[in-house]
């Protein structure tokens, strides 16, 4: 594994690239800081395994980068204790549905393949992401289980997008929301171009009918975003699926604001932990099958 470059803050940093079926993904690993040492220990046989977190940036499908996910990824890592890998999927219009998700799932088979390395539990595995991100997230916890890999431990989104057709988008201008349907349009075009992928459950989580067998699921939502409600209808779809499932909305914030939001980033950590705890442990079965 070749490392780009490497810095540290609040856990040890690395960027670097890992294998996709279309190319290069680059990806940003944060490893917890153990006793206040500035090293990372990639290779490292001491200690109990940790969990990992993937992490999916935001950015409407067309934009956003490993930068975006930089606080939230890092907070994460820090205080759940965890490994955070942070991926820069493909992103639209150059590289449309299913470039980005498929993406996703080849970063979290290199995780797996790569477990011993990385020093991981490969049964304590969460995905999150936020906007486009959370999308990507719910996306993965499907293609998962459609492939008879070993399902995560739990799936974080945070304000996600999770319907094309748009039709439960709240009004702008009534909520102060810092998004628009015109700019959740436009993703949707350019990440969409054919209009019968609208329809399909790993581009449009809401409209899956098959939602049993899930992971675990917070889904955080702001009282300012056109999003809300349509990410609280997939909660209540996952509750009636039978998947145990926590949704906060937080009162005030926006859409842009919330995935940094200290309040909502403890409420993360708090439910990893509870979800990681309850996880067995236990090889996976997980490996790259390209559709």
């Amino acid at each position: 594994m070749e490392v780009l470059q490497e810095s540290v803050v609040k856990s040890a940093i690395s960027n670097f690239t890992v294998p996709g079926p279309i190319g290069r993904i680059p990806v940003r690993l944060y490893h917890p800081l153990a006793n206040g040492e500035a090293k990372l220990k990639l290779k490292s046989k001491s200690g109990p395994l940790l969990p990992l977190v993937l992490y999916f940036h935001g950015g409407g499908f067309v934009s956003g980068g490993l930068d975006d996910a930089d606080l939230q990824a890092q907070y994460i890592s820090q205080h759940s204790n965890a490994v955070v890998l942070s991926v820069d999927y493909a992103l639209a219009p150059a590289k449309p549905f299913p470039a980005a998700p498929e993406d996703a799932y080849a970063a979290c088979c290199w995780a797996v393949k790569n477990a011993a390395d990385l020093h991981i539990d490969t049964s304590r595995i969460a995905v999150a992401g936020d906007d486009a991100g959370g999308n990507l997230a719910a996306s993965l916890t499907m293609i998962t289980r459609d492939r008879c890999a070993a399902p995560f431990a739990a799936q974080v989104l945070i304000s996600p997008m999770l319907d094309p057709s748009m039709t439960l988008l709240g009004d702008a201008k009534q909520l102060n929301s810092d998004i628009t349907a015109e700019k959740c349009a436009a993703g949707y075009r350019q990440y969409l171009p054919q209009t019968m992928q609208r329809l399909h459950p790993y581009a449009a989580p809401l409209e899956a009918s098959r939602l049993a067998g899930l992971p675990p699921a917070y889904i955080a939502t702001a009282g300012c975003d056109v999003l809300h409600t349509e990410a609280e209808k997939y909660a209540s779809s996952l509750i009636r699926a039978g998947v145990h499932t926590q949704v906060a909305r937080f009162a005030g914030i926006t859409h842009g604001a919330l995935r940094t939001h200290i309040p909502l980033l403890k409420e993360i950590v708090e439910f990893l932990r509870r979800r990681f705890s309850v996880s067995g442990t236990g090889p996976t079965n997980l490996a790259f099958q390209p559709s």
